[in-house]
């Protein structure tokens, strides 16, 4: 499959997650954000896991849990709480700027030198996304504050371990995104009993609701999030990012009956702008002095514990 197929199928899962929010407000039931989050990881996972047959062995139990734990145990709910604590989008403000955390995780896991395009990119990014999400408020929450960086660093250390540690050779993306949503799963489901309570009664729209979060904005969404780390640089990947808050605005405003003034269109302009822009790049190029690309059997990677990405430059630090 060519690039351009790649980077656009990779583009779905962002845009599917921005349908979330209309999502949770007009089907789910209020304030329940750890349940939800549990029915969209837990179910999937279990799925997916179903549907490839495949466990983790040896060290990609810890790899599986370690990254089931950055890019959906941890991240849904410092995500949730984030939101109902800050006002107008600004947890949505604060995510966009995932482009820079993971400029500088790339650098310091990958060994790939921040160029100024990509931070000048990334900069430009969350400067178009606040126009569309952030409105007036008040003084800010420090709490709210703080879960959503906590998130947005979570998810992008998630997003480089995956492109460093890539995947067991036979292993394929759909075996890895179930993994990683069962351990996020397993991981939520104590929080949400302890904080929330027995799960609440459900009608028909609630359960159409979760079926849809689970399947395609969860299973099908993070397998084509993971896939794409696969193919292109995880920079490219994260570029992708905007497309959530921005699909959320398209929604707002075509099936909530929100208005998009037109400051919020030209902020859809720059962030969109800057989206293609972090394509721009050459996917997979490794840094200089990279060793050549391998694959490596469970055996072998347990006895080279620092080889690296079976999908991308096998690295050494």
């Amino acid at each position: 499959m060519n690039r351009t197929a790649t980077v656009l199928l990779t583009a779905l899962a962002p845009a599917s997650w921005g349908t979330t929010y209309a999502v949770t407000t007009e089907f789910l039931p209020p304030d329940r954000p750890l349940f939800t989050a549990l029915l969209r990881a837990l179910p999937a996972g279990l799925l997916l896991l179903g549907i490839t047959r495949v466990l983790p062995k040896g060290i990609w139990w810890g790899r599986a849990a370690v990254l089931g734990a950055l890019n959906i145990g941890a991240f849904f709910p410092l995500l949730f709480l984030s939101a109902y604590r800050l006002p107008g989008g600004m947890a949505a403000v604060v995510g966009s700027a995932g482009p820079l955390f993971v400029v500088g995780l790339s650098a310091l896991l990958l060994g790939q030198r921040p160029t100024a395009r990509s931070v000048v990119t990334g900069i430009v990014a969350a400067s178009g996304v606040s126009l569309v999400v952030l409105k007036a408020a008040g003084a800010l929450d420090a709490l709210g504050v703080a879960a959503a960086v906590a998130s947005t660093a979570s998810m992008s250390a998630g997003t480089v371990l995956t492109k460093r540690w890539g995947r067991p050779d036979g292993v394929g993306p759909l075996a890895l995104t179930g993994w990683q949503l069962t351990a996020g799963g397993l991981l939520i489901a104590p929080l949400a009993l302890l904080v929330e309570g027995a799960p609440p009664a459900l009608d028909g729209p609630a359960i159409g609701g979760y079926l849809y979060l689970a399947l395609a904005n969860t299973a099908v969404g993070y397998w084509l999030w993971f896939r794409g780390i696969g193919r292109l640089s995880a920079t490219q990947v994260t570029f992708l990012g905007p497309l959530s808050p921005l699909t959320a605005a398209l929604v707002g405003w075509a099936a909530l009956g929100q208005s998009l003034t037109p400051l919020q269109l030209a902020g859809m302009a720059l962030a969109f702008g800057a989206t293609v822009a972090g394509q721009l790049g050459r996917p997979g190029q490794p840094p200089a002095g990279a060793a050549p690309v391998r694959t490596f059997s469970f055996r072998e990677r347990n006895a080279r514990k620092d080889s690296m990405d079976v999908t991308g430059p096998a690295l050494r630090r």
